[in-house]
């Protein structure tokens, strides 16, 4: 069985805000900044979703509706493959160009 490896190293002020999120993934042979991140991970014991959302203070509010967009998006395309409801996928697009026209962002 093969085994890697995806590291996570956050950077936080005196008021425990993230200042710098870096990221390394060993397959990928790449360590990267970024200015904001979405963790989701299932928990099958509590059959529930635990969560990690964190942004950097250099992240502005365009590229927060930007990030959002693409990850619904995303999404769309996971729930799609992981489940081959093209209908509802499908719907989860349209509200991203309803948002995305809402927020004038394409």
């Amino acid at each position: 069985m093969k085994k890697t490896e995806i590291h996570f190293d956050i950077e936080l002020d005196e008021n425990n805000v993230p200042e710098k999120i870096m990221w390394n993934a060993k397959d990928a042979n790449k360590t990267a900044e970024a200015k904001a991140m979405i963790l989701s991970v299932w928990d099958k014991e509590e059959r529930n979703t635990l969560r990690i959302d964190l942004w950097n203070k250099e992240m502005e509010v365009e590229e927060m509706k930007r990030f959002v967009h693409q990850t619904i998006l995303t999404l769309a395309d996971s729930f799609e493959k992981a489940t081959g409801e093209k209908k509802m996928a499908d719907t989860m697009r349209d509200f991203c160009d309803y948002y995305a026209e809402k927020l004038e962002i394409k």
